[in-house]
């Protein structure tokens, strides 16, 4: 039996703004030699950082949504004016309370749109009397944080373009509570949380001994499984008589099959017991059903309606508006938090970068995650229809948060004014929903996910999810779509151990280690001889449910950086060979650390200047005619054998 590893290690992703001044704290030369105090306070450092970067990437867009609202309003039309704030306030929950005020209007009058709690507003009112009178002044306003009954709140007032009055609006900052309990379990901050919708067990991964987790440090190398669940493949598939005898013996709640591998739920026998029954089987193998977590975390946004997209059975979410004309060369790009938090992608050389390609419509990326926000106007136009693993019936709508912060790395809408830059500028994203409300999802879900990427149109697969068991049944999706030429991208983890995370550590997958903005290892980053490269993921600034933006660390935000360079060296050169893409991005790393490949950076930092000239060469040579007459030469043959 193979080892049994699966301390959930997929909770990294931090959406953030990493400016130069966010960096992981100093580390020891050698990462291992950490404390486990010493490595528990920069975690909780980090964590503290990405709320603090959170809350200013919040005010900022609140402020910039808040300008744009006050030049559109009409001066003398009070049904107007209450209509377009309304408005407003449904694209934007969190603006609790708007009012707008004419020159001179006390702070009793004006118009009041939605609601704030009674003892909000009870202690906001000097705040909103500050905020009223600087606006009118013309000048932007923006007050301290304000604590109500654990909930955090801010007031913010800004004139409008003519002064003839102001917009006032008190803000709900919801999203830092979402952040802070994400990133604890990311971050692996807390022991591992079975969040009341898992019943699980937990084994040592290499004496499969049951462990008791009850401090963050016991998260390193151990698996979480379902604890009356086991995987099983058999050698010889059973009839219906057998599949009727198993039932009856284990007492089976439940039988669902994927492919050749069966998941059994049984209602009187536990995971080892049923692994011990399934032997007198002939089975390839029988394993624990084990459980996956996020990298890190996101949720909400994008449009309607549908078209047929570049494959059968895939449907492209609309865009209403129009896509901007390719141009020769990208300038920096105008969307409005670039400048300020997005320090990851100028540090990878993304800009020179996109003077040679920006993307490719025709370039799938799945996101296997937890769904993406659906509506996200920064995400409007660059989302397909997608899956729901978790339910079959309902859209792979986010709700967590950390798969619509990985979708807005690699394909928020770039140069239009509005939020972040995403690193591709056309790559329409696939949202595969495999992990739940909870951010866990067990093996059968994250493989049929991936299967089912694959299936449709897929040509990368970002995996910021793991686990540190080696499970057979996960590694066969694997081996699926990386023989169906899907070049495919994991992240190594977050509990900075040399233990190898799967699906990272799968020869088929290229692993991702995180970096800082010093190009230093960040602290929580796991490490390895199976790393291959390292991209920025100490916070990260992304897109967030609910039309707003994050701030957010974790491995998880550095494997979609990778994704989104796959995507655009197969946009360049679309005839290259999974494998040619992944041997493009290891070539053409930046070393970092210990000269040559190493255990904490892989082959190096990845530059995508680098990586697109070499794929942009290789599209003009001998190897790319070759390449281009052998793949027509079999899918003639392949088409021959269907008789077609």
């Amino acid at each position: 039996m193979r080892k049994y590893v699966g301390a959930v290690l997929i909770s990294a992703a931090l959406i953030a703004l990493l400016i130069p001044r966010n960096e992981t704290p100093d580390l020891p030369e050698k990462p291992e030699a950490l404390s486990a105090d010493k490595e528990m306070s920069i975690k909780q450092a980090l964590v503290d950082q990405d709320m603090k970067d959170t809350d200013m990437l919040c005010r900022s867009q609140c402020a910039l949504d808040l300008h744009a609202a006050a030049e559109r309003l009409p001066t003398d039309d009070e049904a107007q004016i209450r209509s377009s704030l309304t408005a407003l306030q449904q694209e934007h929950p969190h603006m609790k309370k708007l009012i707008w005020y004419g020159a001179g209007e006390p702070l009793d009058k004006g118009i009041h749109v939605g609601e704030a709690p009674e003892h909000v507003m009870y202690q906001a009112a000097g705040e909103l009397q500050h905020a009223k009178e600087t606006a009118q002044a013309g000048r932007d306003y923006e007050s301290p944080t304000i604590q109500a009954n654990g909930e955090t709140y801010f007031v913010i007032g800004v004139p409008s373009a003519n002064r003839n009055g102001s917009l006032v609006g008190v803000v709900h900052q919801e999203i830092l509570r979402s952040v802070h309990n994400h990133q604890i379990k990311n971050l692996r901050v807390v022991p591992y949380p079975a969040d009341n919708n898992w019943k699980i067990e937990s084994v040592d991964s290499k004496t499969l001994q049951d462990v008791d987790v009850n401090h963050p440090e016991d998260n390193e190398g151990t698996s979480h499984y379902h604890k009356f669940e086991v995987v099983v493949k058999f050698k010889q598939s059973p009839s219906e008589a057998d599949l009727q005898k198993i039932r009856a013996d284990i007492q089976a709640q439940s039988v669902r099959k994927l492919g050749y591998t069966y998941i059994f739920r049984s209602s009187a026998m536990e995971a080892k017991q049923l692994m011990d029954y399934f032997h007198k089987w002939g089975v390839e193998y029988s394993e624990p059903h084990f459980l996956y977590m996020t990298n890190t975390k996101a949720n909400w946004d994008d449009g309607s309606g549908s078209h047929d997209y570049n494959n059968d059975n895939v449907k492209m979410r609309a865009n209403n508006g129009t896509e901007a004309a390719e141009e020769a060369a990208a300038p920096k790009p105008n969307d409005v938090l670039y400048s300020k938090y997005q320090w990851n992608l100028p540090i990878i050389a993304t800009e020179p970068g996109w003077t040679i390609g920006k993307g490719n419509k025709d370039v799938i990326v799945a996101v296997v995650d937890t769904g993406v926000d659906l509506d996200h106007p920064d995400l409007k136009g660059r989302l397909l229809e997608g899956h729901n693993v978790i339910n079959n019936d309902a859209s792979p709508q986010d709700d967590v948060g950390h798969g619509t912060h990985v979708a807005g790395v690699i394909s928020a809408l770039t140069d239009n004014r509005e939020g972040v830059a995403g690193m591709t500028w056309y790559n329409p994203v696939l949202p595969v929903k495999v992990l739940d409300e909870t951010g866990a999802g067990s093996t059968y879900a994250v493989a049929q996910g991936i299967i089912w990427a694959a299936d449709h149109g897929a040509k990368v697969i970002n995996m910021s999810l793991g686990n540190y068991a080696d499970a057979n049944f996960l590694h066969d999706a694997i081996k699926y779509a990386y023989d169906k030429d899907v070049v495919l991208i994991a992240a190594s983890g977050n509990d900075n151990t040399e233990k190898p995370g799967y699906p990272a550590a799968y020869p088929e997958v290229l692993a991702v280690a995180a970096i800082d903005s010093k190009k230093s290892k960040a602290s929580f980053s796991n490490y390895g001889e199976y790393i291959d490269v390292a991209a920025p993921g100490v916070s990260i600034a992304s897109t967030y449910p609910k039309n707003q933006y994050a701030a957010l660390s974790g491995t998880s935000m550095a494997s979609p950086h990778v994704t989104a360079l796959a995507a655009l060296i197969r946009s360049v050169n679309p005839l290259l060979k999974n494998t040619e893409v992944m041997d493009i991005m290891r070539q053409t790393a930046t070393d970092l650390g210990p000269e040559g490949k190493d255990n904490y950076f892989g082959h190096g930092q990845i530059d995508v200047v680098k990586a697109l000239k070499a794929a942009e060469q290789s599209r003009g040579s001998l190897g790319f005619w070759y390449q281009w007459m052998n793949r027509e030469w079999k899918q003639a043959e392949a088409k021959a054998a269907l008789g077609k």
